[in-house]
């Protein structure tokens, strides 16, 4: 073929060896260093720059990319945005029994629920949390790669308060939310059900607050290598949560210390 074409055989050989060039090449420990001395704050655009002014170091921002990705180096900037997917929502006729009423809850009386994803190795991950609206404690919650019925499932099951003690379960109308699995609790353990009105965030506020929150002081500035290290240490921020972090709602209060004080 390179006959055929004219070009010298060692043209093609050069391109095969240099596609096999391995990943802990000089450039790539270079690129890792930069990015890593940089704060993790520089994308391919900026890295290139970098490494050509302050290393004397020149390279095509393709390649930078491309280094970037094999290593799971993500900008602060230019991580990827999460793509909305349109899921059906769920229109059964179930009233908003909240009604936007979040506070002056009785302890277990209400729990709301929400899902969010979190940035895993360059994969969308989910989470779902269960909040008591009696002090906006986390009280339950779930990590995993799938979107679905069954990370509610695994919120409920791993909720550290007695779930026939919860009045009302109040969420979006996500269709995550709508399964048989999720009725069967319900109906198991005398739950009513409350949704809120089809596009309307502020039903939900608190839950949407709360990931607010955690978007802001867990997930912003870090970064997940593996599912098993968001879970380590999302569960030391809900410890933190609940029993340190000052509230405003409750009166400069932790979770756990506003409902040890008006129990006494």
């Amino acid at each position: 073929m390179c006959a055929a074409l004219e070009i010298s055989r060692s043209i093609y050989y050069y391109e095969v060896k240099r596609a096999k060039r391995s990943k802990t090449d000089s450039l790539t420990a270079a690129v890792i260093s930069a990015f890593e001395e940089n704060k993790g704050n520089y994308g391919a655009k900026k890295l290139r720059r970098f490494l050509l002014q302050e290393k004397g170091i020149r390279a095509s921002r393709r390649r930078i990319r491309r280094i970037m990705k094999e290593n799971n180096l993500f900008s602060a900037y230019t991580v990827k945005k999460f793509k909305v997917y349109k899921d059906d929502v769920n229109r059964d006729p179930i009233a908003n029994v909240i009604d936007r009423q979040f506070d002056d809850r009785k302890l277990h009386e209400a729990v709301v629920s929400d899902l969010t994803y979190i940035n895993v190795a360059g994969n969308w991950n989910y989470l779902c949390i269960l909040i008591d609206l009696f002090n906006r404690e986390i009280v339950g919650y779930s990590i995993g790669i799938h979107k679905g019925s069954s990370l509610v499932q695994k919120a409920f099951m791993n909720s550290n308060i007695p779930l026939c003690d919860i009045q009302v379960f109040h969420t979006d109308r996500g269709s995550e939310f709508k399964n048989e699995i999720i009725d069967a609790i319900l109906q198991g353990f005398k739950i009513r059900r409350s949704l809120s009105k089809p596009g309307c965030p502020y039903d939900n506020a608190v839950a949407e607050t709360t990931y607010k929150t955690i978007k802001t002081e867990f997930v912003r500035g870090r970064r997940f290598d593996s599912i098993e290290q968001l879970e380590r240490e999302f569960f030391d921020y809900v410890n933190w949560y609940n029993k340190v972090r000052l509230h405003g709602a409750l009166g400069y209060q932790s979770p756990v210390q506003y409902r040890l004080s008006m129990s006494m």
